[in-house]
């Protein structure tokens, strides 16, 4: 009896301690004599000592800070370049039995990458055309880590560092962009005003006594003020229309 009592907790306890809990997010990577069995999916799984082995592997998105990075551009121009990579293992298998360690090998992959990518384009196209350049490095890297069983979700470059000499100059070529269009936008402006002008022009000379009304309205928005002085210049039609009334009356 003792010895019957001692071979059923020693079973409990061989049960007990290989009791593994595999989590909604994990998947479990088995193991029997160093041999992949299969994939364990969430929940408690035995797992015998000695002749059986788990690793278990998180799923959910994560996101690689690849640190800044010295590249010269096509047009040869130093820049540092730094981005953010989202990724997620989507065969947990190739991610344990093809590489030794997936996520140190996607930041490194991912480094080479945008230094290679942006070392192939001009200055401007890497300023202007993050999202393409982001999206070239997402197609490289995923590519080259499928066979490791990672999916790579999406990268965004964070933070494009130029030297201070070409700060300047960018700066100086956009505030010459700036002065350039407010020159035409006020060039644009006065030849329409000009326009506008001539055909006021041609309305009051061809309407007889539209100068004149137009006189009176100027004079009356003038006087609408006290403090100031007018100097009125009476034209000769005016005169003239003086002229022809007196003669009538006589």
């Amino acid at each position: 009896m003792p010895f019957l009592v001692f071979l059923i907790i020693f079973a409990l306890f061989i049960v007990l301690i290989s009791v593994r809990q595999v989590n909604q997010y994990e998947r479990g990577v088995k193991f029997f004599l160093g041999k992949y069995i299969h994939t364990v999916e969430p929940g408690w799984r035995l797992v015998w000592p000695i002749f059986q082995s788990m690793t278990k592997v998180d799923i959910r998105v994560k996101a690689v800070d690849v640190p800044s990075q010295d590249a010269i551009t096509k047009d040869n121009i130093s820049v540092r370049v730094n981005a953010v990579l989202y990724y997620k293992v989507a065969a947990v298998n190739k991610a344990i039995l093809e590489v030794e360690d997936f996520y140190y090998a996607v930041s490194q992959l991912a480094q080479t990458t945008m230094r290679n990518v942006a070392g192939s384009v001009d200055l401007d196209q890497l300023l202007m055309q993050r999202e393409q350049i982001s999206s070239r490095i997402q197609q490289i890297v995923d590519l080259a880590t499928d066979p490791w069983g990672i999916k790579v979700v999406s990268v965004e470059l964070k933070d494009i560092e130029l030297p201070k000499d070409m700060q300047r100059t960018i700066a100086k070529q956009a505030e010459a962009e700036r002065e350039k269009r407010a020159v035409i936008i006020k060039a644009e402006g006065e030849s329409i005003a000009a326009e506008n002008l001539a055909k006021a022009a041609q309305v009051l000379s061809s309407s007889a006594g539209a100068l004149h009304l137009r006189t009176l309205q100027s004079m009356n928005d003038i006087s609408s003020d006290q403090s100031n002085t007018i100097v009125f210049a009476m034209p000769l039609e005016i005169l003239r229309a003086f002229e022809t009334y007196n003669k009538k009356d006589k």
